[in-house]
C-alpha cells in the first residue's frame, strides 16, 4: 500500500546515505518501498504508544539501511541467485546435519578439513550449535550469550568463522547458526551495565525494585527447569533487583517491550546475515514477549515481533531464511509460520517436532495411530515454508503432542506417555532403549528423553550383548526412523553421530558443567578413529552410514521430495503400518514404513484409492519391481522395513 509521508521519509533517508537509489542500489529501494508500510504497521502495532517510537523507528530505517550498505557484493549476488531459483529452500537437493564444532571436531579452524567427509555423506547444509561468546561453566551450551559479535575462544575466532563460510559457499554449502533472541547472559555487557545502575540498560531487561510483579507474573507463568532452575526471577545483589530470568539464573531474558531493544537485537541479526549465514536459527521465540497474568508464551505480540524481524530481513538481506525453533503444542507450532494477511510471513522454517515425537510413540508401541492422528494438523503448514524434519538433535525429545491425537487411537494418555517414559527411559521390562528421563516434573510426573538415536533404537544394549539378530533389527530401526523424517518433505536434519551409530556418550558425567544435563549423553565426543571404521566393509559403522548416504542420494534423485505441499496420508487398513503419498506432475512415490517387529500386511486395494491405480511399482531402496495385485492380496512388509515405491 503506497503510503506518501512514509515513503518519502525513507526515501530522504537513504538518499542521505548516498545510496543510488536509481542505479546500483535500485533492487534494494524497491525491497524497501515494497514492505515498507508493513513494516511501519508491524512496528506501531508494537511500539506506537512508545515515547521513543519515531527517534527509534528513524533509528531502525538506518540500521536496515546501513546493513545493507555493508553486505559484500558476493552476497548480494547470492541473494539475487536465490530469488530467481524461486523458494530456494523447498528442494530436494538440501540435506543437512546439526553439530557441536568443539565435540565434532575440536574448533573452527579444523572444520574446513572436514566438509569432504560431510561430501562424501551426501551433506550441503552445516548447523552449528552455538559458538558465540558464553561462560564456562553457565552456557546453557552456549545458548546463555555474552557477546553476539564474538566466537568463543573454545572454537576458534570470527576470522575462523568466515574462512568457514567462504569454503562452504565454494562446494555451495548452506550454513545456519543461532541467535538467542529471549535472553543473554548475566555477563553480556548489558548485563554489566544494568547491575552498575544504568537505567538505560537496566531497561533492556524485566527488572524490578521488590517481588511484587515477579509475584504476579509468576502466577501464570509455568516453571521450565523446575529441577535445576525453580522460579522466573532472580535476585540481582548488585542493583538491589529482581529480574526475570525464564530458563536459569544466569539468563536474564530481554524486554522487547523497550524498541530499542529490539533495534540493537535487529542489527544482530544484520550481522549474522552478512557474515552469510543462509539460514538463521532463532532460539525460543515462543518466550520473547512477556505479560502478567499469561504463561508468557505464544503471546500474539511474539508473532509480530518475528514477522517484524521478517520484514527488515527480507530488505536487508533476502537470501537469510528464518528458523523458529518454536517447541510447542502442534497448533502453536503452525502460527510460526504467520497467520491470517501474514501466513507465509513470519518464520521459513520450523522444526516438526510433533512429526519426530510421534514417530517414537509409533516405534514404541508398533502402532501409528497416534501418528496419524497428529497429521491433520501437521499438513495445514503454508506454502512457500517448509520444515526441519528430524529424529534426533541435541535436545530432549517431548511428549507435548496433545491428549486427543493419543485419545483417538484409544489409548488413556497419561498411562500412554507412562509406557513411553519407562520404555525409553529403559525401565520396561520389553524395552531394547537406553535411554533417561529429563526435566522430571516431581509435582506432575512430567518429563522429557534424552538417549542417542542409536541407543534408543536398540543398539547400545544389542552391542553390549554382542547380540546379532539385535543388531541388526537395531540398525533397521535407525534407518527406517531416518527414512521417515528424510522423505516427508522439508530439510531433514541429521544430528552429528547419527550417520554412524553412536551411541549414548556417558564421558559427561566426568565434566562438573555437563553431569547435571543427561541430554549430553547424546551428544557426543567424535571418535574420528571410530568415525574411519564407515570404510572397513560389514562394520556397523560401515552399514549405517553408507545406508544413510543411500537415502540422501535417492532423495536428491526424486524431485517429488521437494516440499511444494504435495504429501497426501494413505489410508492403510494396518494399525502397523504408516504411508504416503509424494506426487509431482505424473510421477506417484507411495512411502511405506512398517513399524512393527513382525511383518505387516497391505492389502493392495489401499494403493488403487488416489488417482490412476497403479499396476507396477519400482521400490527405489531395495532396487525391486512389484507387480500390483488384486485388492483381495496383500503387499507383506518385512518387521521394521520401509518402501519407497515409484509408480511406472
Amino acid at each position: 500500500m503506497y503510503n506518501y509521508s512514509l515513503h518519502q521519509h525513507i526515501n530522504q533517508s537513504l538518499l542521505k546515505m548516498e545510496l543510488d537509489i536509481t542505479g546500483k542500489d535500485n533492487l534494494f529501494y524497491t525491497r524497501f518501498m515494497a514492505n515498507a508500510s508493513a513494516l511501519r504497521s508491524l512496528y506501531t502495532d508494537l511500539y506506537g504508544s512508545h515515547q521513543k517510537a519515531e527517534e527509534v523507528f528513524n533509528a531502525l530505517i538506518n540500521t536496515i539501511s546501513q546493513a545493507y550498505i555493508n553486505r559484500p557484493d558476493a552476497l548480494q549476488k547470492a541473494d539475487l541467485i536465490k530469488q530467481q531459483n524461486g523458494i530456494w529452500f523447498l528442494s530436494n537437493d538440501i540435506t543437512g546435519m546439526s553439530l557441536y564444532v568443539d565435540r565434532f571436531c575440536g574448533n573452527l579452524a579444523n572444520m574446513p578439513a572436514k566438509l569432504d567427509y560431510f561430501k562424501e555423506l551426501g551433506v550441503n547444509f552445516l548447523h552449528l550449535m552455538p559458538i558465540f561468546e558464553s561462560p564456562q561453566g553457565e552456557s546453557d551450551g552456549g545458548y546463555a550469550v555474552s557477546n553476539f559479535r564474538k566466537v568463543d575462544d573454545r572454537f576458534g575466532t570470527l576470522e575462523d568463522l568466515q574462512t568457514l563460510k567462504a569454503k562452504m559457499s565454494a562446494e555451495q554449502m548452506y550454513l545456519m547458526v543461532d541467535i538467542v533472541l529471549n535472553h543473554t547472559s548475566y555477563r553480556h555487557e548489558w548485563a554489566e551495565k544494568a547491575k552498575g545502575g544504568d537505567k538505560n540498560y537496566q531497561d533492556y531487561f524485566y527488572m524490578f525494585d521488590d517481588r511484587s510483579l515477579p509475584d504476579a507474573y509468576e502466577k501464570a507463568m509455568p516453571e521450565i527447569f523446575p529441577e535445576a532452575a525453580p522460579g522466573s526471577f532472580t535476585y540481582v545483589p548488585e542493583c538491589n533487583k529482581w529480574v526475570m530470568t525464564v530458563f536459569h539464573n544466569y539468563q536474564w531474558d530481554l524486554n522487547y517491550k523497550n524498541p530499542v531493544v529490539f533495534n540493537a537485537m535487529l542489527d544482530n541479526i544484520l550481522f549474522y546475515a552478512n557474515l552469510g549465514i543462509d539460514i538463521l536459527r532463532i532460539d525460543a521465540p515462543a518466550f520473547i514477549w512477556k505479560e502478567v497474568g499469561t504463561s508468557c508464551q505464544n503471546l500474539p505480540q511474539a508473532h509480530t515481533l518475528l514477522q517484524l524481524i521478517k520484514q527488515c530481513v527480507q530488505i536487508a538481506a533476502p537470501g537469510m531464511a528464518l528458523l523458529g525453533e518454536a517447541i510447542v503444542a502442534p497448533k502453536e507450532i503452525l502460527k510460526y509460520f504467520g497467520t491470517g494477511l501474514a501466513t507465509a510471513k513470519e518464520c521459513d522454517f520450523a522444526y516438526n517436532a510433533t512429526q519426530m515425537a510421534v514417530q517414537w510413540d509409533a516405534l514404541a508401541t508398533g502402532d501409528v495411530r497416534v501418528l496419524m492422528a497428529a497429521q491433520e494438523e501437521v499438513l495445514k503448514k503454508p506454502y512457500g515454508t517448509s520444515w526441519i524434519t528430524y529424529t534426533r538433535c541435541h535436545d530432549d525429545i517431548g511428549l507435548g503432542y496433545e491428549d486427543y491425537m493419543i485419545s483417538d487411537a484409544g489409548f488413556n494418555p497419561y498411562e500412554h506417555r507412562k509406557f513411553l517414559k519407562e520404555y525409553y527411559g529403559g525401565t520396561h521390562p520389553v524395552s531394547p532403549a537406553t535411554g533417561a528421563l529429563f526435566s522430571v516434573n516431581p509435582k506432575t510426573q512430567d518429563a522429557r528423553i534424552s538417549g542417542s538415536l542409536a541407543s534408543l533404537c536398540g543398539l547400545e544394549k544389542a552391542l553390549a550383548a554382542n547380540h546379532e539378530t539385535a543388531i541388526n533389527t537395531a540398525v533397521q530401526k535407525i534407518l527406517l526412523m531416518q527414512a521417515v523424517s528424510f522423505f516427508l518433505g522439508g530439510v531433514p536434519m541429521l544430528f552429528y553421530g547419527d550417520e554412524l551409530g553412536y551411541t549414548n556418550d556417558y564421558s559427561y558425567l566426568e565434566d562438573p558443567g555437563k553431569s547435571y544435563d543427561n541430554r549430553w549423553m547424546h551428544r557426543p565426543v567424535i571418535d574420528w578413529n571410530k568415525n574411519d571404521q564407515i570404510h572397513i566393509e560389514g562394520s556397523i559403522e560401515q552399514r549405517i552410514f553408507t545406508a544413510t548416504q543411500q537415502l540422501i542420494k535417492l532423495r536428491k534423485q526424486l524431485p517429488m521430495i521437494a516440499d511444494n505441499k504435495n504429501i497426501h496420508w494413505l489410508n492403510i487398513y494396518n494399525i502397523h503400518v504408516a504411508g504416503y503419498i509424494r506426487a509431482l506432475n505424473e510421477k506417484k512415490l507411495f512411502c511405506l514404513y512398517n513399524f512393527s517387529n513382525r511383518a505387516s500386511y497391505l492389502t493392495w486395494y489401499a494403493l488403487k484409492e488416489h488417482g490412476i491405480p497403479p499396476t507396477v511399482l519400482f521400490d527405489h531402496w531395495s532396487k525391486t519391481t512389484y507387480t500390483v495385485g488384486r485388492d483381495d492380496e496383500y503387499f507383506i512388509l518385512a518387521p521394521y522395513s520401509f518402501y519407497l515405491l515409484e509408480q511406472m
